[in-house]
């Protein structure tokens, strides 16, 4: 396996670590600043807010320089801002350095996403997207228990610590493994931004945000989905939490193949009809209790399954901007993540049992696979170019 994958599959784990654990140790760090529970959960709020800004305005403002040399810059400002939380003595502290190190988020992913390809063999593009994406899998599954149980049972700086530590792991494996891409002479600023002027880019964003918002919608509630309505207990919930991780990294895997199989628009509408089809099934069957955790699995494994179809998409179509766009794909991501959630809350505040988000994330899947469909027929169909991209489209990626 090229090293190069591996160091932005290292990128993949602190970043996905520093994003999910905060959701576990929201309580030890409201207690630790003496601040009450809505106002700490402003940190996730927070951090998406980076995400989402981020995003566009890091890859623009890098867009000159090699990818390499913006990778290190990120993950040096990823290591610098965790560090800050980490030792952040009051809210303020903590609120200010939680925004800036979600920062880097999408912008890493963006222009990792175009990197991974450059180096990934003909026809296995998706595949290579998707070891990048391993290592934010590989959090859900092992990091955040772990990043949890430390900040439960010991401190919860300790667990953002070692994030931080893993920004600079990030760091050096990129300065040692990855290759030196030069910057792309004709690169502009102008050319990146107009993406945003296309209708396609927004169906684009329109079919992340709302199609990946089933799987929040879902996610958000699995606590209290799994002890009140499939009768676990609560400590059973870590254990639920690694079969999902567990299954999001073998979906992750799958997808890639998929997409490299098919084409990525026809692989992400198979993979939300899929989503929308398990959702489904686990409305109907989270009662059960033995069925908790093959469900716990399966549907993690399908609901991510979705991610390297829809990065090959964003790069596919968005020639001379494909970072730009892959980068504005986390963006759109997290607020899949706030939609899903809030729409999932809404059967929840009426009165119904926390099996009910699932349909909502049944909806929005559905969505997602219409929106998709429409992209397939009216961008895709008219554009003859192969599923992925060509050398010389490949030679044009920017690299930053």
């Amino acid at each position: 396996m090229n090293k190069g994958l591996i160091a932005l599959a290292f990128g993949g784990l602190a970043i996905g670590m520093t994003e999910f654990t905060m959701m576990g140790i929201l309580p030890d760090i409201a207690k630790d600043v003496n601040i009450d529970i809505p106002t700490a959960s402003n940190l996730i709020g927070l951090y998406a807010l980076g995400v989402v800004v981020g995003a566009p305005t890091l890859v623009a403002a890098t867009s000159k320089y090699p990818a390499k040399n913006v990778l290190l810059f990120l993950m040096l400002l990823f290591f610098i801002f965790n560090a800050i939380f980490t030792f952040a003595p009051n809210q303020w502290s903590l609120f200010i350095s939680r925004f800036i190190s979600g920062l880097p988020h999408g912008a890493f992913f963006g222009i990792g996403s175009v990197v991974a390809a450059k180096l990934a063999k003909p026809g296995k593009e998706a595949q290579a997207i998707s070891i990048m994406f391993t290592g934010m899998t590989i959090a859900n599954l092992a990091g955040v228990p772990l990043g949890t149980y430390i900040g439960h049972h010991y401190d919860w700086r300790i667990t953002y610590g070692v994030i931080s530590v893993l920004g600079l792991l990030t760091f050096l494996t990129i300065y040692l493994w990855m290759p030196t891409f030069p910057a792309s002479k004709n690169n502009n600023i102008i050319k990146q931004i107009s993406y945003f002027k296309r209708w396609d880019a927004w169906l684009m964003i329109a079919i992340i945000s709302i199609g990946t918002g089933g799987l929040f919608a879902w996610i958000s509630y699995i606590s209290k989905l799994v002890t009140t309505v499939s009768g676990l207990s609560e400590n059973s919930v870590s254990i639920i939490m690694i079969l999902i991780g567990a299954g999001m990294c073998v979906g992750n895997l799958l997808g890639g193949k998929v997409a490299d199989s098919l084409s990525p628009s026809k692989a992400a509408i198979a993979c939300f009809l899929a989503m929308a089809t398990c959702l489904l099934i686990l409305f109907f069957v989270a009662h059960i209790t033995i069925l908790a955790y093959p469900m716990a699995f399966i549907t993690g494994m399908i609901a991510f399954s979705i991610a390297p179809s829809l990065q090959m998409m964003l790069i596919n179509n968005a020639k001379g901007a494909e970072t730009f766009a892959a980068s504005a794909g986390q963006a759109a991501f997290n607020i899949g993540n706030s939609i899903g959630a809030y729409l999932g809350a809404i059967p929840i505040i009426y009165g119904f049992s926390y099996n009910y988000p699932s349909l909502v994330g049944v909806v929005m899947a559905s969505i997602g696979a219409v929106l998709t469909y429409v992209f397939l027929i009216k961008v895709e169909k008219k554009d003859k170019s192969t599923k992925i991209p060509s050398s010389e489209s490949i030679n044009q990626f920017q690299e930053a």
